[in-house]
């Protein structure tokens, strides 16, 4: 039993102590409850202000079974409240609500089931974008991970249904499960699934078999950190200058040149533009790489004659803070 069980107990266990001696004086003595109350919490206490009323023979062995229970029942609580100060749960109860109010408030963001090797990397890289996380974990031991890399966070199963509302499902956009076997993120994704039925839904899977059921689950991306793994170094190997532009586009080592979808909306001044009025390549100093269109078509390097519309989302490359400013030209609402 933890201490802060132990103070719940010593708390309801006064109570009934409190109750009872009160209870116990107004049949021994016949006197009014206040009087009752006052001389069970003066003995209780062992103050001792002096009695309330001459006592009867009766009621002096129920004062001393009173005393002996109040001084043995006041240290128990002494020693539950000095733990529970020295041990810090002041401090985590307070921190867990502070934690709970902020996943409260969130909306649009996404749930990481699973904060081992696989989700720990996946929170690092997802923090340097402007995007709310909530991590789900039922290893107690990565707690202290947790906090020290400034993670929201719920402890429990992730399947659990009452956890992932808690987590707010139903207002995120979506979710990943990186569990640690196959068999919990089929399951979690069923649950997930049935809970938020338009959720984007992303999952760990160690095989093509298992792709399939996770799919079948209701899992809109799945992925295998074993096969991305092998077709990396296959890429290093036949291809190393590519890999060697794609890390500096996705790596975390450098951050001043990226690549990044951009949407369009309707308000942006650029909207329904050709590419050489846009200025994106003078102003901006970045390259359009491609153009996805509403129904999932994608144009590979677009002629200086193609338009950006509402709706699109262009790929782009530069620095960081070029992308930042054509965001905010493309996005201005």
């Amino acid at each position: 039993m933890d201490s802060t069980k132990h103070i719940v107990m010593a708390i309801f266990f006064s109570l009934v102590i409190l109750a009872v001696g009160t209870i116990g004086y107004m049949l021994i003595e016949g006197w009014s409850a206040l009087d009752a109350f006052y001389m069970t919490v003066i003995t209780y206490s062992t103050v001792g202000y002096g009695e309330v009323h001459t006592v009867s023979e009766a009621g002096r062995l129920y004062t001393i079974f009173l005393i002996f229970l109040g001084v043995g029942f006041f240290m128990y609580v002494a020693g539950s409240v000095i733990q529970f100060m020295v041990e810090g749960n002041i401090r985590t109860v307070l921190g867990r609500r502070k934690l709970d109010r902020k996943i409260n408030h969130l909306k649009d963001h996404y749930i990481i089931c699973g904060y081992g090797r696989i989700g720990r990397v996946l929170c690092e890289t997802l923090k340097s974008s402007p995007i709310d996380l909530v991590v789900i974990e039922s290893i107690e031991k990565l707690v202290p991970e947790m906090n020290t890399d400034q993670i929201l966070y719920l402890c429990g199963d992730a399947s659990d249904e009452s956890l992932l509302l808690q987590a707010g499902i139903q207002r995120a956009k979506g979710l990943v499960a990186a569990l640690g076997t196959d068999a919990e993120n089929v399951f979690l994704v069923l649950t997930a699934r049935q809970l938020a039925p338009k959720l984007l839904i992303t999952a760990r899977a160690s095989d093509m078999d298992v792709s399939k059921k996770l799919r079948a689950a209701g899992a809109d991306i799945v992925e295998s950190p074993y096969e991305m793994g092998a077709t990396r170094m296959a890429q290093r190997i036949t291809r190393p200058t590519v890999t060697t532009f794609l890390d500096l586009a996705f790596g975390s080592k450098r951050t001043d040149i990226q690549m990044e979808e951009i949407p369009i909306n309707p308000c942006s001044s650029l909207h329904d533009v050709m590419l050489k009025d846009s200025g994106i390549r003078q102003n901006f100093n970045l390259i359009i790489i491609a153009i996805k269109k509403p129904n999932g078509s994608m144009i590979f390097n677009p002629s200086f004659e193609a338009r950006i519309s509402s709706g699109d989302t262009v790929i782009a490359v530069g620095e960081s803070e070029n992308l930042q400013n054509l965001e905010k030209v493309l996005n201005p609402c």
